[in-house]
């Protein structure tokens, strides 16, 4: 896999100029200062300065530099999951955001970047204390207009760029406004000097004031700007008193510019200010063009904005944003025009009817190409901000309807991406006043409340939830099927096989009759999963082989990867490895593409065990690795708990016992303190080859050491273990003579019976067991001698009659 990447900071917009004592100051503090805020007003620099030390601190820290932008966060409870989100953390069930992030960071050597702190303060100032005192090894810098005054912090003044004096005009502010005035076109001769140095005093070398001021230059002088802005400011000075000197001449500058726009740029710039991230030209069309502007208008104006600095775009001129300090301003002029709410409910109605688009293209289209599906999914994951900030509308405005409308809608936001932060959403809008609610919306949600809290191991309020929402549902027959698929994963979780079944089978026959392709596909691996279940390999199989070409037809990566799961968890049953093998792996390229971190890293954890029990011990090496990472990058202790399973499966396939005990240990100790049962069978069975071959004082010593090993340490152990020589590597000879012990009483019974040819059923019926304990036991025995098929088991039981006596 290639390396993953050690930084999310943007590539810098244009030239840094100024500052040089400012960098090498800062970047010197990091050596013994853990807490650093860059405080000032607001357009000073704090954000392009701290952008800058953290990229020339990205070397230092090998757990990498991480940009939290909280500027779009309007909730305090928001700073932990915007700095989850960054860092790729999902929730636990049971276990606090913050305490996951915390185990995420760990004692990896990173930094986070803060920026925008001061309308949340009290949050990152109390998230900031307790990443610092759990993870001894993080850095923190912060941009903030205040300080977080917490222990340990180092407060850093921003100052204004140096100004021009007698005998050095050069000097930074100047630097900054000729730089900044070439980028637009003027070159500016000596004769302007005396003016420039006049303005860059006028404006108090605010960063933010000189670039405006430069974006002018194209139509007026240095002189005429700096009398301009003089008239402001001695204007200003009558009004917000109380506001700090630089604040009042910041607003200054950009009321100036504002007064500068036309009247049709002026009502197009207060209409972008209710985007919460970046945009396009067809979503600010939609959103803004009403009178006095028309749709056809906003390309040209918005032209405007951009070459006057006020709005930003990217190299290609597709997406643009709003500075937070613009933003803001504009917002005001917004309320004041008396459009808030009117262009706020717009803003909400174009997101629904956006996302309604997106998700029939992606989810409920036949016969699209996989590139059409993908690019709707991702130009839903692009608008995420704006989404959020329609949600909150929707919940201040009490618009259940429609918010709920764009929950249902959002693929972005939906568990198919691995988000379950809709369920919050829903939970919120539920809380309003609903009796303008359809019986079908509240019926909806109930089921997406459910599909949540599944994924977060809540299954008796998913179950009852899922249930209760079917009735309102009948007309409603993808999202029906939707509900009959979860609840078959919820029956199976419960040990409920015949429930598990009814909805299987009603789920398959909705979505057939309706000729939808995606549950068709779901609904067969229901049916599958349950046979699996009652050890039904053949019928197993037959409905995961249907289900995977209803998954082909509709080309979704997502539910062709849960098939090909599927598939592969009957292949092992069978004992056919390889075919397991292949099917997890085809499973893998789909959730990389889809960017699934937990689904990707439980799949290679699947690869990786198949793999070691084939004997391909670099492939298991890599897969186990690469999923013990992403586990431990999401803060997932269940996924580590399992790739540690892994890893004891190949420690004992390479002939490492002793790295299999501890490792089996670890994975017992964590799979119990978030209360999760281990395979206890596997555990004895385990212990059993070990009192064999290295005696039960060994084994005892080596399982009590493992249960207090950290995981971590248990992994490495396996993961940087002796490899066997190349002779060792190979498949056992079936000649080769196996301990008694080896194999259980049962697992020996059983593979006498297999010398006869006896199916699992018949082998079931003679033993008075069910065929998926015999199923079970099967794969045992290939995975102790090595083999891969059942004929090799029942060679190997001719051969040894004394050891399957």
């Amino acid at each position: 896999m290639p390396d993953s990447p050690r930084h999310n900071l943007p590539a810098e917009p244009n030239r840094f100029v100024g500052r040089e004592r400012d960098l090498d100051d800062l970047c010197g503090m990091f050596g013994d200062t853990r807490v650093v805020t860059l405080c000032g007003v607001g357009g000073i620099g704090k954000t392009r300065l701290a952008l800058r030390v953290a990229a020339r601190l990205v070397p230092s820290y090998s757990g990498g530099v991480w940009l939290v932008e909280l500027a779009r966060i309007n909730r305090p409870e928001l700073v932990v999951r915007e700095i989850a989100r960054v860092l790729g953390v999902p929730e636990e069930h049971t276990r606090p955001l913050l305490d996951t992030v915390a185990a995420r960071l760990g004692g990896t050597r990173c930094l986070l970047l803060l920026d925008n702190c001061e309308h949340l303060v009290d949050s990152c100032a109390e998230v900031s204390a307790r990443l610092v005192a759990s993870c001894r090894r993080l850095s923190i810098l912060a941009t903030s207009r205040e300080p977080l005054r917490i222990a340990s912090e180092l407060v850093w003044r921003v100052p204004p760029l140096d100004l021009p004096e007698p005998g050095a005009p050069d000097a930074e502010a100047v630097r900054l406004f000729r730089d900044r005035a070439a980028a637009v076109g003027t070159r500016l001769g000596p004769e302007s000097q005396a003016d420039v140095a006049r303005l860059c005093r006028a404006l108090d070398g605010l960063p933010l004031a000189l670039e405006l001021a430069a974006a002018r230059t194209s139509l007026l002088s240095p002189g005429q700007i700096a009398d301009r802005i003089d008239d402001r400011f001695s204007l200003l000075t009558t009004g917000e008193r109380t506001a700090p000197a630089r604040q009042r001449t910041l607003r200054a500058a950009v009321e100036w510019s504002h007064d500068l726009l036309s009247a049709k740029e002026q009502v197009l710039l207060r209409r972008l200010s209710v985007f919460a991230g970046s945009f396009d030209l067809d979503l600010a069309e939609q959103v803004c063009a009403e009178l006095p502007i028309s749709g056809a208008e906003i390309v040209d104006l918005l032209g405007g904005l951009v070459d006057k600095s006020l709005v930003l775009c990217d190299e290609s001129r597709r997406r643009y944003r709003l500075l937070e300090t613009i933003k803001r301003f504009a917002a005001e002029r917004l309320a004041a025009a008396g459009e808030h709410e009117v262009v706020r409910d717009r803003h909400l109605h174009v997101l629904c009817e956006l996302m309604q688009r997106h998700f029939t293209v992606e989810l409920s289209e036949r016969r699209l190409p996989w590139a059409r599906r993908l690019a709707a999914l991702t130009a839903s994951r692009t608008l995420l901000d704006d989404q959020r900030a329609a949600l909150d509308w929707a919940i201040e405005s009490g618009s259940a309807s429609q918010g709920l409308r764009l929950c249902f809608r959002s693929t972005g936001l939906l568990p198919v991406s691995g988000l379950t932060e809709i369920v919050g959403w829903v939970e919120r809008l539920l809380a309003l006043d609903l009796s303008q609610v359809p019986v079908h919306q509240i019926a909806l949600a109930k089921a997406y409340l459910a599909y949540g809290l599944e994924a977060r191991d809540e299954l008796p309020r998913s179950l009852e939830l899922a249930t209760e929402s079917l009735p309102g549902l009948a007309d409603d027959r993808f999202r029906a099927c939707v509900v009959h698929n979860l609840l078959v994963m919820v029956w199976l979780r419960l040990g409920r096989a015949e429930e598990a079944l009814h909805h299987a089978e009603r789920c398959l026959a909705v979505a057939t009759a309706a000729g939808d392709q995606w549950n068709q596909a779901a609904g067969l691996a229901g049916l599958s999963a349950v046979a699996l279940v009652r050890g039904r390999l053949r019928e197993a199989q037959r409905h995961g082989e249907e289900a995977l070409e209803r998954a082909r037809e509709h080309g979704h990566r997502w539910i062709l990867a849960r098939v090909a799961t599927q598939l592969g968890a009957v292949a092992e049953a069978r004992g056919d490895l390889v075919t397991a093998m292949a099917h997890y792996e085809a499973a893998v390229t789909w959730l990389r593409e889809l960017g699934t971190g937990v689904e990707l890293a439980r799949c290679l954890a699947r690869a990786g065990r198949v793999a070691a029990l084939l004997h391909e011990f670099a492939t298991a090496r890599e897969r186990l690795a690469a999923s013990l990472s992403l586990s431990r990058h999401t803060g997932q202790r269940q996924g580590v708990a399992r790739c540690l399973v892994g890893l004891s499966v190949l420690a004992e396939a390479e002939g490492d016992l002793e790295a299999a005990v501890l490792a089996a240990a670890a994975a017992a100790t964590l799979r119990e303190s978030i209360g999760q049962h281990s395979a206890a069978t596997r555990i004895e069975e385990l212990l059993a080859r070990a009192r064999a071959k290295l005696g039960e004082g060994r084994a005892s010593l080596l399982w009590s050491r493992g249960r207090t090993m950290s995981p971590a340490d248990a992994a490495q152990r396996v993961l940087d273990g002796e490899r066997p020589a190349p002779a060792d590597r190979a498949p056992r000879p079936r000649s080769a003579r196996v301990p008694h012990s080896v194999l259980t009483p049962r697992e020996r019974e059983i593979a006498a019976l297999l010398t006869r040819g006896l199916s699992n059923r018949a082998i079931a019926e003679e033993l008075v067991i069910s065929p998926a304990t015999v199923a079970r036991h099967i794969a045992n025995i290939m995975e102790k001698l090595g083999y891969t098929s059942r004929a090799q088991i029942a060679v190997w039981a001719a051969e040894h009659p004394e050891a399957s006596a």
